[in-house]
């Protein structure tokens, strides 16, 4: 297995001592249900610095996630001036807005997150779209997601499953 270049100390502290047994930790959350299926949930490290407080982008997606008509939500944190980073929300609906006003939906979410989590972890703004930018294996492509929030370059997209949904996150953003 590879280490870290000159730290095979910093490599092993890293990845082999999170356990008393000599396990390997990928810093991915999971949980192993009843069956013994194991279910990778995302990153230990998607932790964002909100005005000093360090908040779990996946809690925030969980709280989102638990609106009866989110079907797919996707939270980055964001620079910002005055609180260092806040959460931004993308999210896709289950039947989709049918041309109604999105404003009353999004102040649901915003107050359950409020409720759940507290002031702190209010997204700044959540954006309702029809489709999330994904890899042809499903995976969520954040980076790219907090790139293109931050007018940044996105970086290598050749593993996007459809185009369209980064265009769709770019008219969201007003870009």
């Amino acid at each position: 297995m590879s280490t870290v270049w000159n730290d095979d100390g910093r490599f092993l502290q890293s990845y082999f001592s999170h356990f008393k047994e000599l396990l390997y930790s990928s810093l991915d959350w999971a949980i192993r249900d009843d069956d013994g299926y194991t279910f990778i949930l995302g990153r230990t490290d998607d932790v964002i610095n909100v005005a000093g407080h360090r908040l779990g982008t996946r809690e925030i997606e969980e709280a989102i996630s638990s609106h009866p008509r989110v079907a797919e939500a996707a939270v980055i944190g964001v620079k910002d001036e005055l609180k260092g980073q806040v959460p931004l929300v993308f999210v896709t609906l289950k039947q989709g807005l049918g041309g109604e006003d999105p404003a009353p939906v999004v102040a649901e979410m915003m107050a359950t997150v409020t409720t759940s989590l507290g002031a702190v972890a209010r997204p700044a703004h959540v954006h309702v779209v029809n489709a999330l930018p994904k890899t042809r294996s499903g995976k969520l492509l954040r980076r790219s997601l907090q790139a293109l929030a931050e007018q940044r370059d996105p970086g290598d997209l050749s593993t996007l499953d459809d185009p369209g949904a980064l265009e769709e996150i770019r008219r969201a953003l007003g870009r």
